[in-house]
């Protein structure tokens, strides 16, 4: 046979050692690596099929082991076969839910790469580990707030604490052994372009020792997040309270409140799960509320313990997890419709929640102070356990208004009194701008602090013009209050290896997203969302706590949208800056497969085309498993039935 191949297109001599069936080669060999300077680009010198035999080739060192500085400077004018892995140096701000993610993702699909991530809380997991105010909680159901494809089989409850969450991602963290690539108590505090470098020198302070470190990296992640740089309200006289002053993200488990008078500023989100968690303790409750917002009634998922035989169930019932937690996702992106302007679940759920609102508070002062005039939907919804109830207790005062000032013993409204109260809590958010926590200069001189300041302007949630190898997790304009958000963050890690695997298999110095693509996209989002409650004028985070603003924390679209949007690199709306000629990557004529022994040098030979679909369409329909579902089941998660949900 081998005979008969090497005489094909009167070839007539004998084939190429290492064609040969008797190949003793047992390595799995692999060319050398790029240098490490990626501004110079590679010598090349001209090689004649005689002068590079393939057996040469075939013993260069084994891809993804790292090389020692000398191996390199001795392959440093030597080409390796197409698509080279070059070594890349990561370096990622946050262990957060997103950068444990992402070392998750780098290290599973990566070779050759060195990933440092720089964290300032002594702990991580981000959010979760910071949050322990009383009654803290995931608004998502647990089961969903999980990898998709780390599903956690005993959890407590519904919706579960902070603590547990908290648990789950440090658990994620040891059981893939992440630990190694992250630094606590260290915080970034200045990234700069180096174009010496082709890549960003980050200054990051050690705040056990009060030491700067300076490190270099060719990318560089973004991931510290949008609800972790917590803020005191803007209050005059706030630090002259003489008591305890409380922030629900900076909890100081210390304090006593037992039998005493609190006052609690704030009914976002935090204000909502604190009230109801600390009423049974305290003597007194002082809420001051500015504005009103909608408060969902926990509609489609009771809060409810599971018992262990549920437990057990989700363990040992084979499928029986997957389907709950497929029902569970399913309603949560079933549920986009609500926040457009006039859809029938959008005036349904209004209609249910005004309905429940009032039975709820059954007080026609609060009923008109609390309940919005704007569309359900324009600020983030939170499911409030027991919230309204506790409001009519007769051991809670709700004052609505303004705060003037703070005062040694109490607050002073727009309303003449003062207030006096023993411990003051404020559950006022965060500082919600977008703009990075540090200094991040461009090769231009220009600070995306500044940038940022006013309206960020991102590329599709992950990137910013003029600010090349720089991604961000969650970054404006992305589905973070769309639908399931953790679906949202896998989706964007994957987009970053995609760009990261670009980058270290063909010759590129710098990317970056082209300005008129973020102009586009901008002006795209502007007009989307117009016709979603989003732009109804209520103060909101996601209008940089403005109330007439553009919407910048927001997808135009659904979740499942955004993963559509996000499934291809779109190289067009990069400007790429290539290391010399932007086909160097080519190399030396050889595949990679060439030089792998233990490979199918003829794979694409086979008996059917089973090869995957060339057409998006074909893809999709291939991927969501098109025409199988007969009668969606789905957790219904707005005022509508769940029978006319499944129809929208």
């Amino acid at each position: 046979m081998i005979q008969a191949f090497s005489n094909i297109s009167g070839l007539g001599s004998p084939l190429p050692r290492f064609f040969s069936s008797q190949s003793t080669s047992t390595t799995h060999p692999t060319p050398p690596l790029h240098p490490e300077s990626k501004c110079t680009p590679p010598r090349i010198r001209s090689v004649a099929m005689a002068d590079f035999p393939v057996r040469e080739a075939m013993q260069m060192p084994t891809l993804g082991k790292r090389k020692s500085r000398g191996d390199e400077d001795a392959h440093r004018r030597q080409l390796g076969p197409i698509h080279q892995e070059r070594h890349v140096k990561i370096i990622c701000v946050g262990a957060g839910a997103s950068g444990l993610l992402f070392a998750y993702k780098i290290q599973r699909h990566f070779e050759n790469f060195d990933l440092t991530i720089y964290e300032k809380n002594s702990e991580v997991s981000g959010t979760w580990w910071e949050n322990k105010y009383p009654g803290c909680a995931c608004d998502v159901p647990s089961h969903n707030y999980t990898w998709s494809f780390e599903p956690k089989q005993d959890w407590s409850a519904v919706y579960a604490g902070s603590g547990e969450i908290f648990n789950y991602f440090n658990d994620f963290a040891n059981r893939y052994r992440l630990q190694k690539y992250v630094k606590t108590r260290h915080q970034v505090v200045a990234a700069t372009w180096d174009d010496n470098h082709c890549g960003y020198k980050v200054t990051a302070k050690d705040l056990t020792t009060g030491n700067e470190i300076h490190d270099t990296c060719d990318i560089l992640i973004n991931a510290s997040g949008i609800l972790n740089n917590w803020r005191w309200p803007a209050i005059p006289g706030l630090h002259d309270f003489e008591g305890p002053l409380l922030h629900t993200a900076n909890w100081d488990d210390s304090v006593q409140l037992q039998g005493k008078h609190v006052g609690l500023i704030g009914n976002g989100s935090s204000g909502i799960q604190v009230l109801p968690a600390v009423l049974p303790k305290v003597k007194h409750v002082t809420t001051f509320i500015r504005e009103p917002t909608w408060v969902s009634p926990i509609q489609g998922l009771e809060q409810h313990v599971f018992t262990p035989q549920e437990r057990q169930d989700f363990v040992n019932k084979p499928g029986a997890l997957t389907q709950y937690r497929k029902s569970i996702e399913t309603g949560l992106n079933g549920q986009f419709g609500l926040f457009l302007k006039n859809t029938t679940v959008n005036n349904s759920t209004h209609d249910y929640m005004v309905e429940q609102m009032k039975e709820k508070l059954n007080d026609e002062r609060l009923i008109s102070k609390l309940i919005p005039e704007w569309s359900v939907g324009c600020r983030r919804l939170t499911p409030g356990v027991n919230y309204l109830e506790s409001l009519t207790k007769p051991k809670v005062t709700v004052v609505y208004g303004e705060i003037e000032k703070i005062t040694k013993r109490g607050c002073v409204c727009d309303d003449g009194n003062e207030y006096p109260i023993d411990v003051l809590i404020c559950a006022t958010g965060f500082d919600t701008t977008f703009k990075p926590r540090f200094p991040l200069i461009a090769p231009n001189g220009k600070n995306l602090q500044d940038e940022w300041a006013k309206e960020p302007r991102s590329y599709l949630g992950i990137a910013a013009a003029e600010f090349p190898n720089y991604l961000v997790f969650l970054g404006p304009n992305c589905p973070i209050g769309n639908g399931p958000v953790l679906s949202a963050i896998e989706l964007q890690a994957d987009y970053m290896c995609k760009l990261i695997d670009h980058w270290q298999t063909h010759n590129i110095k710098k990317f970056s997203p082209k300005k008129e693509a973020v102009d586009d996209f901008i002006a795209h989002k502007d007009m989307f969302m117009q016709r979603t409650v989003w732009n109804d004028p209520c103060r909101s985070w996601y209008k940089s706590g403005q109330i007439d603003a553009p919407i910048t924390a927001l997808w135009p679209g659904s979740t499942l949208h955004y993963i559509e949007a996000l499934a291809d690199l779109r190289m067009e709306d990069f400007d790429v800056e290539y290391s010399g000629n932007r086909f160097s990557w080519l190399g030396n004529g050889y595949s990679q497969t060439e030089l792998d022994q233990t490979a199918d040098w003829a794979y694409y030979i086979r008996e059917q085309d089973d090869g995957e679909w060339l057409s998006r369409g074909k893809r999709r329909n291939d991927l969501t498993k098109s025409g199988t579902v007969k009668g969606r089941e789905l957790v219904n998660f707005s005022g509508k039935d769940a029978e006319s949900q499944a129809k929208l």
